[in-house]
């Protein structure tokens, strides 16, 4: 017997969990921040419709119509395709494998910041003390056993919330959508509360037309788009095969996109205001204040944080617990697919799949422990993102168009 969701609700709520993540409120920002402000917005408003939703619709019909995980649904299509959906799968590992590893650092973060232990110096703590960073990625060093137990706790999350498939999932799903959404409304409000918000907030919607000229600022948009609405990795062709015979497959797709999009767009704000007040607090100009995505959420925000006039400690708290819950079902929606998909294939039990992922998960997220472990997430993550989504999307795309009776997938 196939696994089917609960309700509606359920469905939708697990697609938008698995769309937002880390993504939406770091990445996004970072990404817009080194790409024009707000230009990067023209670009990535086109990108999601010319690509985002379409491809969303498109990828909730296949998994609906034929019940199906991603590579036995491409399977469908024409016997050879069933490759381009282990692919996709294998994509959405690979990035599981360093994702799991940032939570891991929200998780020893969040003890972080019951005593701001990150102290004056956020830099120096986070390169030096925490990731004790090497001066090449061919420096491997030590592992680094804090980090280490926060993977682990992010694997024990993440197994348990797919123990049944959609059964756990479709209950976990109403907690990790509406708690990070609750503490992000609580973070706006802080942030566009702060002196010198308006320059913060000036950055993030002043376009800088110039950089539209660029074609990476494109690749960028387009990149985060599909790395944003979790397309091309078979998650949501996995979970529209969970759908009932009746399902809304177009409203649903809209209601994830633009759900997801704006969940960005306002994540926008409680980073941008809170970098005009850091700005401010600083002297330095907002263009000049933040280096990396990861620099952004480990070292900007707790020097931010340790510099609020009051209760700095529970806004700490309630960053990484935000971070935490937002990164928790894009995670187990990842293995999840990839679970999914074995299960069907192989007719294997589920509680050896699930197991079998996380512990080959984790053996793999050890590189991203050691000293060089940051240098090799920068590798894995630019050319997964940048190429190996892009290309699973451009392919799957002339699978469906080219091979496959359009009209009858619409119909």
């Amino acid at each position: 017997m196939r696994d089917k969701w609960g309700s509606r609700t359920s469905f939708i709520l697990a697609s938008i969990g698995s769309a937002i993540g880390l993504g939406n409120i770091w990445r996004f920002p970072y990404i817009c921040y080194a790409n024009g402000g707000g230009a990067f917005l023209i670009p990535y408003l086109i990108a999601l419709l010319t690509t985002g939703i379409p491809v969303m619709i498109l990828e909730f019909s296949l998994g609906h119509k034929f019940y199906k995980p991603a590579p036995m649904a491409f399977g469908h299509i024409r016997k050879g395709f069933e490759v381009l959906g282990w692919f996709a799968l294998l994509i959405g590992f690979g990035i599981v494998t360093y994702y799991a590893v940032i939570m891991g650092w929200c998780f020893n973060y969040l003890g972080y910041s019951f005593n701001l232990a990150w102290g004056q110096d956020t830099q120096a703590f986070f390169f030096n003390q925490f990731l004790k960073i090497s001066e090449s990625p061919m420096q491997i060093g030590g592992v680094q056993w804090m980090i280490v137990l926060g993977l682990v706790l992010t694997w024990i999350f993440v197994i348990a919330a797919i123990w049944k498939g959609a059964k756990t999932v479709d209950k976990v799903v109403y907690y990790t959508v509406i708690i990070p959404w609750i503490i992000l409304i609580v973070l706006v409000v802080r942030g566009v509360t702060l002196p010198g918000a308006l320059e913060g907030l000036k950055f993030y919607l002043t376009p800088q037309f110039s950089a539209l000229l660029n074609y990476k600022v494109w690749l960028a948009a387009y990149s985060q788009v599909f790395y944003s609405l979790t397309i091309g990795f078979g998650v949501q062709i996995t979970y529209a095969s969970f759908l009932s015979k009746k399902a809304d497959v177009v409203n649903n797709a809209f209601l994830v996109s633009l759900a997801n999009n704006a969940t960005s767009f306002i994540g926008g704000f409680a980073v941008f205001s809170v970098l005009g007040y850091y700005a401010q607090q600083t002297g330095l100009p907002v263009s000049e204040v933040v280096k990396s995505g990861p620099h952004l959420a480990f070292v900007t925000y707790p020097t931010i944080i340790s510099m609020l006039p009051f209760a700095a400690r529970i806004f700490g708290i309630l960053f990484f617990l935000m971070l935490l819950t937002l990164g928790i079902d894009s995670a187990f929606s990842l293995v999840e697919a990839g679970a999914a998909s074995v299960i069907s294939k192989f007719k294997v039990k589920r509680i050896h799949v699930n197991i079998g992922f996380g512990v080959m998960a984790f053996v793999i997220g050890i590189i991203y422990t050691t000293q060089a472990g940051l240098y090799w997430l920068d590798i894995v993550d630019y050319f997964m993102n940048n190429y190996g989504l892009l290309v699973v999307g451009i392919i799957e795309c002339i699978a469906l168009g080219y091979f496959y009776n359009t009209k009858e997938m619409r119909e």
